[in-house]
């Protein structure tokens, strides 16, 4: 092992330290807080006033409520003993960032529509069990109206003060992801959520691909506070482009990509859902519909992928050699259920394993004074096609696998994501180099990621912080030679052609995209809200067995 390669590996392991350690002492903290509020521990702050002070039944018990502008405390009422003494009991503990919704309960008899004597009324909030969100209900029962619609209208004003909190939203469900349950998984578990928390929709159920595109370039924006996605990442990935391009269009930069104006909701119902997975930690409709409702914004990094000074897409991840011709043989058997087509297309691509010559440039996202590739010629690292005063460097050399990737990209089978080393919002991506290798060493890489680490130690592995990465294929045959009549697709043509013909099929979030020149790949900062949060992990799922 050369010496700018040891240099490399250790700082990956003091990287993997570090976020180690910050990954334990965020639980720490989180722990820490959890135990305050179990113990009542937290108080008020000193200029926090109490706004309202009443009674009302919590089951089948008094308790004395309190309520600020920021939390809602309840404490049974016990009445002293002979002696004087009094059981201490902890207050239970409501912060309003949590609740989503108030409603006024009351007596209906059947078939009722309205009216009806006030019983109180009932706090809809969510509550934390590991990564997924749940919904709760707090019921507070006091028959005064007048006292329960001052607590009522009191809340309601407070809630309405969250003004991430969307109130109009616009609503895309592909009814064809995955096994086709979008539009059940939106009336059952989402639907209920909004109308709850009055959110009001308008729903666009897509019809084909390219159908959320065309509304997206005619649609009033101003008229919403946010878009929701109902689908997998291909329609997430067609949903982010459009917003981005509108945003463009509205500003009138066709040539620099502006920041969505609009927040991006993703409801998970595809076979992956990794950017999904990415912001909520967990493939959960639920969990999704409370991060919306609930205001959650996180910036997140995005990618321009451009050919031939073309513009061809923005997304948050791209795969070039095994992972694309992985996912263009999945494509050819959609008749298939999708675990099975999965791990066909796995099983056929190691199979045929075979690496792909090509001139790899990238230009780090901050300086280094290590080689991504080790020693090279001081001419190497020059731009082929200036721009500016940026410093590439470059290599030319066979590679089974190329990987960019703005996000984490986690997933149920890599819980701790694809690009472990990059974070949702630090203005670079992960590139992830796999050089010529055996079969059995490739296997052993793969194998890894379903595992906590270890799938950067390889020698023929190369991991580095990059703002663009310039990938220039040189074979001179198409991915499909070779390939029997039944699997090649004679109707499948480039996105962007060459004079020779010759497409090479990338995974553009989980799209495929053929391509037959240069791509130039470029990192843009905080490109896109979604609503969801930075995790640092995935509820983790059975890996595939076939390898």
């Amino acid at each position: 092992m050369s010496e700018s390669e040891e240099v490399v590996r250790g700082e990956q392991r003091d990287g993997n330290k570090r976020k180690k350690k910050k990954r334990k002492e965020k639980k720490k903290d989180i722990e820490e807080e959890e135990e305050k509020r179990e113990e009542g521990q937290i108080k008020e702050e000193e200029s926090e006033s109490v706004l309202l002070h009443g009674i009302f039944k919590v089951g089948k018990k008094s308790h004395d409520v309190l309520l600020t502008k920021t939390r809602l405390t309840w404490t049974p009422i016990i009445p002293e003993t002979p002696t004087g003494d009094a059981n201490l009991l902890q207050p239970g503990v409501m912060l309003l960032e949590d609740v989503f919704a108030v409603k006024v309960k009351r007596r209906r008899a059947a078939g009722q529509q309205s009216g009806g004597p006030v019983l109180g009324m009932a706090l809809f909030c969510c509550r934390r069990r590991g990564q997924k969100l749940e919904e709760d209900t707090l019921h507070l029962h006091n028959a005064s109206a007048e006292h329960t619609h001052t607590w009522y209208n009191t809340i309601k004003e407070l809630l309405t003060g969250f003004s991430s909190r969307p109130k109009r939203l616009k609503v895309f469900i592909n009814p064809s992801s995955h096994k086709k349950e979008a539009v059940h998984i939106y009336r059952e578990h989402v639907a209920p959520l909004f109308k709850m928390a009055d959110v009001q929709t308008d729903i666009t159920v897509t019809e084909r691909k390219g159908h959320a595109l065309s509304v997206m370039k005619e649609c009033k924006l101003d008229e919403f506070d946010g878009v929701v996605c109902v689908g997998g990442d291909g329609s997430v990935a067609e949903l982010c482009h459009a917003l981005v391009l509108r945003a463009q269009l509205d500003a009138n930069s066709p040539e620099k990509p502006v920041k969505s104006v609009l927040p991006l909701g993703i409801v998970p119902a595809g076979s992956t859902d990794v950017v999904s997975c990415s912001v909520h930690g967990v493939r959960d409709p639920v969990t999704a519909a409370l991060h919306i409702v609930l205001g959650h914004l996180q910036q997140v990094d995005m990618c321009s992928f451009t050919a031939l000074g073309q513009l061809v897409r923005f997304g948050f991840s791209a795969m070039f050699g095994f992972g694309g011709r992985t996912l263009a043989r999945a494509e050819k058997r959609r008749w298939m259920p999708s675990s099975r087509r999965r791990e066909y297309a796995l099983v056929k691509t190691l199979a045929r394993l075979r690496p792909e010559d090509c001139q790899l440039s990238y230009l780090p996202a901050k300086k280094s004074n290590c080689s991504l590739f080790g020693p090279r010629d001081q001419d190497q690292d020059q731009d082929p096609e200036p721009e500016g005063k940026e410093s590439w460097t470059t290599n030319r050399g066979q590679y089974l696998s190329i990987s960019v990737m703005s996000v984490p990209c986690l997933s149920p089978h890599v819980p701790r994501g694809l690009a472990p080393n990059t974070s949702l919002a630090n203005g670079s991506a992960s590139l992830i180099a796999v050089s010529n290798a055996s079969r059995s060493d490739f296997i052993k890489h793969l194998k890894r990621y379903g595992s906590s680490s270890g799938q950067f130690n390889f020698s023929f592995v190369e991991t580095h912080d990059v703002s663009a990465v310039r990938i220039r294929p040189h074979s001179l045959v198409s991915w499909s030679e070779g390939e029997s009549e039944e699997e090649a697709d004679s109707k499948s043509t480039p996105i962007i052609p060459s004079e020779g013909g010759v497409a090479f099929p990338w995974n553009i979030d989980g799209e495929l995209v053929e391509m037959a020149n240069e791509v130039l790949i470029r990192v843009h900062p905080g490109l896109m809200t979604l609503y969801g949060e930075e995790v640092e992990e995935a509820e983790s799922a059975v890996s595939c067995s076939c390898i």
